[in-house]
């Protein structure tokens, strides 16, 4: 049993000093009491009413429509170029800003329907407005590099707002399609995106869910949120009851969740051939200007880095006092930590944690979590989940959190917030147009705090449990985050490739690539259930083609970033601030080659991997 009280005393003590110096808008305010009945944050600063909202909304649609003034004119000069890239990036802003708040008050509570209509019309405004200016990049290109180049060193506004804009229209040109053939996949996406909705419609509705007894005398409805809260149960035979009832479930509609994956992998392969890609990857990637070969060498150093892995499952046996090591063990925490920590601890935490990024993000962090831009606590009603929404560049990022009084809440708060404070660093140092970040660089700012906040608390446990409990965290984040999600990118990988190479695909054949897959994964010593190689159907982000393989790479570069600025001094914390600022006014491969990190090459991959595996050597010499 860990000294609660004691190691508290001591936090509280440490951090006392801390708070009293801190400026009035970095105090905590009133914390929202855990089964509060509204939501915290504070949408009036995006609009102070639904009307208002619909009264934007009617003249975004308006002036989307308008957007056609300027089709056929942009050769006529650079001002006049610059006027129409204005013109249609206001228009964007303000969507962005419409999209953001109505989405936000729909999962205050997603039984309000109005909210969920309301959403719906918010993303049929997106739909009008990329119609609307579906012509934009054929124009472009036929007007040729040397026009637009000509026109850019004219006018400062094509210079530092769209110079990134005009580069990757002229870099895409050979996949950009005639305005007919540009405005026809803009209408098409509604479409293509079916077999999500089905596969989503069928897991949150129409499947049955079987209900389980736990040892405890507990009733269990497993859902797949039934199944996310109780496949970690302390009793073993709990949760192999857990998973066998839960992927039972999703078995007997193998073929029907087949059936829409499949569907989904036929319209990545449509969209790739009528844009003239070789293949549904080099499409994916080519948005951000990644090379394959990323992908590629992230798959190719994860399989090399999986004897670590094994000998992580042995660990985790060896902790867990198991005779053997099944999959429904994967889940349970090496150590338990009974210690609540409450909102108000959880930002003193994070913002300790932080420290090391410098008075420039302290400040931020500070104002911006003293702020209503969350709504912290679960209730009724409330989307599940948790997310950082930085769509209302003119306002903040708000949060949504459903956080538990337990690390896992402390670490998902920290985590969050990274995201929010990338996108207001972001924002601050770029214009509108390129303040958004790729994809590619979006989990790093999130998963270096996680990374920070683990190295913190460790640095503060007083006893060989707590020590444990930590290294564990870490130990997990990275199979989760590494190891898990480029077993989910190598499966993604190979299933786009058979079909492209018009093999036969099904749910059965899934299944079966799927459980591959985890055996090599997981290594000879974890028995594998075949009935649970039903995962694949289980994962949302599939439907987001080639989605996965960036949360290996994040937590790769976040890993990078989180030991400079640990081990370094300012220079290395500048050099990830950098990053942090520079949202989306270069590639992001450049943008991290800049900061000192080659992710083409394999070092960075293979630097992770040894950290895990001095993490393990830690646990490992706790353990005697």
């Amino acid at each position: 049993m860990i000294d609660l009280t004691r190691r508290e005393a001591l936090a509280t003590s440490a951090l006392a000093g801390f708070a009293a110096a801190t400026p009035a808008w970095a105090q905590q305010p009133a914390a929202p009491a855990p089964g509060a009945t509204t939501a915290a944050w504070d949408l009036t600063e995006l609009y102070p009413t639904d009307a208002a909202w619909d009264a934007a909304r009617v003249k975004a649609l308006a002036d989307a429509k308008a957007l056609a003034q300027w089709k056929g004119r942009l050769g006529e000069s650079a001002d006049v170029l610059a006027q129409a890239l204005s013109a249609q990036s206001d228009v964007g802003r303000t969507v962005s800003r419409i999209y953001t708040y109505i989405s936000l008050k729909a999962d205050e509570d997603v039984r309000v329907a109005a909210n969920q209509e309301r959403r719906a019309q918010a993303t049929d405004l997106w739909v009008a407005l990329g119609e609307a200016t579906a012509w934009t990049s054929p124009e472009l290109i036929a007007l040729g590099r040397p026009k637009i180049e000509a026109f850019t060193a004219q006018n400062a506004t094509l210079r530092t707002r769209f110079g990134m804009v005009l580069k990757n229209v002229l870099r895409q040109a050979e996949h950009t399609l005639s305005p007919e053939g540009e405005a026809l996949l803009a209408s098409a996406g509604a479409a293509l995106s079916g077999p999500g909705d089905t596969a989503e419609q069928l897991r949150s509705s129409d499947m049955p869910r079987p209900t389980v007894q736990l040892s405890t005398g507990k009733s269990v409805r497993l859902d797949d949120q039934g199944y996310s809260l109780n496949r970690d149960a302390p009793n073993r035979a709990d949760r192999k009851q857990v998973f066998d009832a839960f992927w039972k479930s999703y078995d007997a509609f193998e073929s029907s969740l087949g059936a829409a994956y499949v569907a989904k992998i036929k319209g990545d392969i449509f969209n790739a051939r009528a844009r003239k890609y070789p293949s549904s990857l080099a499409a994916a990637v080519s948005g951000g200007n990644i090379p394959e070969g990323v992908y590629r060498t992230l798959v190719q150093e994860t399989n090399a880095g999986l004897p670590q892995l094994h000998r992580y499952f042995e660990l985790r046996r060896r902790m867990l006092k198991l005779p053997d090591m099944a999959y429904y063990d994967i889940y349970p925490p090496l150590v338990s930590l009974d210690r609540r920590f409450t909102l108000s601890e959880m930002r003193t935490l994070t913002l300790e944690a932080t420290k090391p990024l410098g008075p420039e993000y302290a400040k931020l962090i500070a104002e911006g979590t003293a702020a209503r831009w969350m709504d912290p606590f679960p209730r009724t009603g409330k989307r599940s989940g948790a997310y950082m929404n930085p769509g209302a560049y003119d306002v903040h990022p708000y949060l949504l959190l459903n956080l538990g009084e337990n690390y896992e809440g402390l670490s998902t708060y920290a985590h969050e917030w990274g995201h929010a404070i990338h996108s207001l660093l972001s924002n601050r140092a770029q214009p509108y147009d390129m303040a958004d970040y790729p994809i590619f660089l979006a989990e790093i700012a999130s998963t270096a705090n996680e990374a920070l906040l683990v190295d913190y608390m460790l640095k503060r446990a007083k006893t060989r449990e707590e020590k444990l409990f930590y290294l564990g965290q870490r130990m997990e984040s990275i199979r989760g985050t590494f190891f898990r999600q480029a077993m989910f990118a190598e499966f993604e990988l190979e299933a786009h490739e058979l079909a492209e190479k018009g093999e036969g695909v099904s749910g059965a054949r899934f299944t079966a690539l799927y459980l591959d897959l985890l055996k090599r994964y997981h290594g000879p010593k974890v028995a594998i259930d075949p009935a649970y190689a039903i995962e694949w159907a289980y994962i949302p982000h599939f439907y987001s083609n080639f989605y996965v393989y960036q949360y290996a790479t994040s937590i790769t570069a976040a890993e990078y970033f989180a030991r400079s600025v640990l081990t370094g001094g300012t220079a290395e914390r500048d050099r990830y601030l950098t990053v942090l600022k520079a949202g989306g006014s270069d590639y992001p491969i450049d943008i991290l080659k800049r900061a000192g990190l080659d992710m083409t090459s394999p070092a960075p991959y293979r630097q992770l991997v040894q950290s895990f595996k001095e993490t393990l050597d830690q646990a490992e010499a706790l353990l005697g």
